[in-house]
C-alpha cells in the first residue's frame, strides 16, 4: 500500500487531478509526466537521429520484451498490434473452424467487438453462442467437445463482473478448446500472469489502466501454438526477415510477430514505453491495494445511498463499479459539470479508480452523487 507522502506525489504526476476528480479510467488513463516525457522522446529521435527508423525500430522491439515481462511471457509470444481488435481478428481468422469443431462459446457480457469479430467468421463455419451472464455455471453446460475456442472476457466493460478465469480455462482446455483472454479492462490494475493462467490467447492495449494512448495494443499467444495459426490477416512487418521486401513471397515469423501490424505507430510507442516504466516503479501490487481499498470505500458508500449498482455488492476489488440510472449519459454530463469525470454505458453509470486515486475522490464522487440521486435507480 502506498504511503499518504507516496500517493501525493505520485498524484502530482497527473496534471489533471489538480484540477478534475478523474474516475474515467475504464474509458482512457489519465495522463502522466511520463506519458509526455515519451513523446518528447519520440519527437526528440525525429528531429536529430540520423536514421530514425531504425532508433524506432529498436523502440519497437524493447516495447515487445517491456510487456512480456509485465504479463510473465516470453517476447517471442508477444505480439505489438495497433488495437485489441486487430489482435482479435488476426487470431479469429487464423482458426479452422472444422467439422466437429465449430462452435465459439461466449458470455453476454463480452465487449462488442469480440463478439461482432467472431461473428463475422459464420462464413467460414463458426457456430456463435452467447451465454445469459458469464458464471462458470452457464460455460460447463455450453462447451463441449465441438467447442473450438471460448473467448473471456476478465472484468466486464458493462458491469464490472469478474470472471472466474482459471476455473473456465481449466473447462475449455477440458474439451480441447482454445481460450481466449480479453484483459482490456483489468491490466495495468493488478498482477498478472498469463503462464499461471493457463491461456491459450490473451489481448489487451494500452488506452485505459496501462496509461497509455491510442495505437498500441498486444497480443499473447502460447508458444506452442504459434506456428500452427496462420492468419488471413498479415503485414510486412510479421514476416520473417521484415526487410526482405519481397512483394512475391508470404513467409511469416516463426514467432508471435506473425500477427503484427504494419507500420508501427511510433509516437504512441515512445509514449507507452514510459508509461509501462511509471507503472512498474509503482508496482502493481501497490496498484491492486490502492484500487481495491477505494472499491470498497466506494461501494460502501453507495450502499447508504440507497443506489442500484450493477456490479455484484462482493465484487469490492475493482477498478470498475457499474451504478444503475435512469438516465446515465445525464449523470455523467451532470458530475463532468461538477469536476467528477466518469462514463456511461447502456443503463450504467460507471466509475473506475486508478492507483493515482484518493479517498477524497471518492468521497467527492459520492456528493455528486447526491445530488443525481432522482435519475439512479434506487435499491
Amino acid at each position: 500500500m502506498l504511503t499518504e507522502q507516496a500517493l501525493a506525489q505520485l498524484r502530482s504526476r497527473f496534471p489533471i487531478l489538480s484540477q478534475k476528480t478523474y474516475l474515467y479510467n475504464c474509458s482512457q488513463g489519465a495522463l502522466s509526466d511520463a506519458a509526455e516525457s515519451g513523446m518528447r522522446s519520440y519527437l526528440e529521435s525525429w528531429r536529430t537521429s540520423s536514421a530514425p527508423w531504425n532508433d524506432w525500430v529498436d523502440a519497437h522491439e524493447a516495447l515487445r520484451i517491456q510487456f512480456a515481462q509485465f504479463i510473465n511471457a516470453h517476447p517471442d509470444e508477444i505480439a505489438v498490434v495497433p488495437s485489441a481488435t486487430a489482435g482479435i481478428n488476426a487470431v479469429a481468422n487464423a482458426i479452422p473452424f472444422k467439422e466437429g469443431r465449430r462452435n465459439v462459446i461466449m458470455g453476454e457480457y463480452e465487449f462488442p467487438t469480440m463478439g461482432q469479430i467472431f461473428l463475422a467468421q459464420q462464413p467460414r463455419g463458426a457456430h456463435i453462442t452467447f451465454l445469459e451472464g458469464g458464471d462458470t455455471p452457464n460455460y460447463e453446460r455450453a462447451v463441449n467437445e465441438q467447442t473450438a475456442i471460448v473467448p473471456l472476457t476478465q472484468v466486464s466493460f458493462i458491469n464490472g463482473f469478474r470472471a472466474d478465469v482459471p476455473a473456465i480455462t481449466r473447462l475449455a482446455h477440458a474439451h480441447g478448446a482454445y481460450l481466449f483472454l480479453d484483459g482490456y479492462q483489468d491490466c495495468g490494475t493488478r498482477p498478472i500472469d498469463v503462464k499461471a493462467l493457463d491461456v491459450d490467447f490473451y489481448v489487451t492495449g494500452t488506452l485505459k489502466y496501462l496509461l497509455g494512448p491510442p495505437g498500441v495494443a498486444f497480443l499473447y499467444v502460447k508458444r506452442s501454438l504459434i506456428e500452427a495459426f496462420q492468419s488471413t490477416i498479415t503485414s510486412w512487418m510479421a514476416q520473417r526477415d521484415v526487410f526482405a521486401f519481397n512483394t512475391q513471397t508470404l513467409d511469416p515469423a516463426p514467432t508471435a510477430r506473425r500477427f503484427d501490424g504494419g507500420s508501427p505507430p511510433m509516437p504512441s510507442i515512445y509514449t507507452v514505453r514510459e508509461s509501462l516504466k511509471l507503472i512498474a516503479e509503482i508496482g502493481l501490487a501497490n496498484i491492486a491495494s490502492q484500487i481495491s481499498h477505494l472499491t470498497q470505500a466506494f461501494v460502501q458508500g453507495v450502499r447508504s445511498l440507497g443506489i442500484a449498482s450493477k456490479t455484484a455488492d462482493d465484487n469490492t476489488t475493482g477498478p470498475l463499479v457499474v451504478l444503475r440510472s435512469a438516465d446515465a449519459a445525464t449523470v455523467a454530463t451532470n458530475l463532468a459539470a461538477q469536476g467528477v469525470l466518469v462514463s456511461a454505458r447502456r443503463d450504467g453509470v460507471r466509475f473506475s479508480f486508478h492507483v493515482y486515486n484518493n479517498l477524497t475522490d471518492v468521497e467527492t464522487a459520492l456528493s455528486a452523487l447526491k445530488s443525481n440521486l432522482h435519475l439512479m435507480v434506487r435499491r
